[in-house]
């Protein structure tokens, strides 16, 4: 009977730590298999939340990807909040990840205004907080940022050397993002110090769809000024803008009317490469590189060392007449042709 006992008492233990060893957390994260190397044995995955506004195209899936990337090279597991465009949500979503006790948390495109109270209360919890291309200012608290009155400058300038100085322009703009106001510092000047070159319409949203409204947007522009000579240019502050102005450009056989945007991701290079493309240049940092560094800067700050209260990226300008004709060209070819992209 006793040694009936002790086999009995022995299955049951073992059942159990079968179960322990089984069982698993919830929650849905974009993290690696919970299957630890031997690398990471005995060490716990630092958990890190990535807190968007939005996410729309090719542009913030790559710097998503660069985010997990690096994220994953530290043996870390991310978890994606993405708010739809909807402040309050994010603002939110912002308080969840403080509240779930997350080891860092990075914050994409957010304002002052909906994540100031969010992002102190991380603070005062020392959990540390990276923004990127967001206007809160708090000590200890650094930005990761294109520099983007530079990107606004390059595309700019190339566009006024394109068509002589003069001409009549559509803008694609919105405010309320941190980037695009400082582009619209640029564009302020661009004006000035071009007399001959004449806004005559302006435009923009931030949705969903964003390039299909555009485009949609785009297309009345073009019924109202219907015409050859009487747009010269595009110029789009945000590459999602410009991919709806293209396209209604194509449509329309208005391909005179040349585009000159801001960001690149692979879908914006095929559009670029297109037989006959309006797109004539844009001016970009590369989005994985992006979510490279804003993951990378985190884990510094988890790992205790110093880092600066800004680091800006450095655009370059991406031409049409860069990309060869014979073939088509991906972000991860870029470097071949256009010199400095990528670093």
């Amino acid at each position: 009977m006793k040694k009936s006992f002790t086999l009995i008492s022995s299955l049951i233990v073992s059942l159990s730590l079968l179960v322990t060893a089984c069982g698993g957390g919830g929650g849905s994260s974009t993290g690696a298999s919970g299957v630890e190397d031997s690398s990471n044995a005995g060490q716990e995955k630092k958990r890190i939340a990535l807190v968007m506004r939005q996410n729309v195209g090719t542009f913030s899936a790559q710097y998503i990807n660069g985010v997990k990337t690096e994220v994953e090279k530290n043996g870390g597991e991310l978890t994606v909040f993405n708010a739809d465009t909807d402040l309050a949500k994010m603002a939110s979503n912002l308080d969840a990840a403080v509240n779930q006790n997350f080891d860092g948390i990075l914050i994409d495109h957010g304002t002052a205004e909906a994540l100031q109270q969010g992002t102190q209360k991380a603070v005062d919890k020392k959990i540390p907080v990276v923004l990127f291309d967001t206007d809160i200012k708090i000590p200890g608290v650094p930005v990761v940022e294109q520099d983007d009155q530079k990107l606004a400058e390059l595309s700019l300038e190339k566009l006024a050397e394109d068509i002589g100085g003069k001409g009549n322009i559509v803008k694609i703009w919105v405010a309320g993002f941190a980037p695009m106001e400082k582009r619209q510092i640029t564009y302020d000047a661009f004006l000035k110090k071009y007399p001959d070159i004449k806004e005559i319409a302006a435009f923009g949203s931030a949705t969903n769809n964003t390039a299909l409204d555009t485009q949609a947007q785009m297309e009345a522009i073009l019924r109202q000024y219907p015409n050859k000579g009487d747009i010269t240019a595009v110029w789009a502050a945000w590459d999602e803008f410009a991919k709806g102005a293209t396209r209604a450009i194509q449509q329309a056989g208005r391909t005179e009317i040349k585009v000159y945007g801001i960001d690149l991701s692979d879908e914006d290079l095929q559009l670029m490469q297109e037989a006959n493309s309006p797109w004539e240049a844009t001016a970009a940092v590369d989005p994985s590189n992006i979510g490279r560094v804003h993951a990378e800067t985190v884990f510094k700050m988890i790992n205790g060392e110093q880092v600066p209260d800004n680091v800006k990226l450095n655009p370059v300008l991406v031409k049409q007449d860069d990309l060869p004709t014979d073939k088509k060209v991906t972000m991860g070819d870029l470097s071949q042709y256009v010199a400095d992209w990528g670093k």
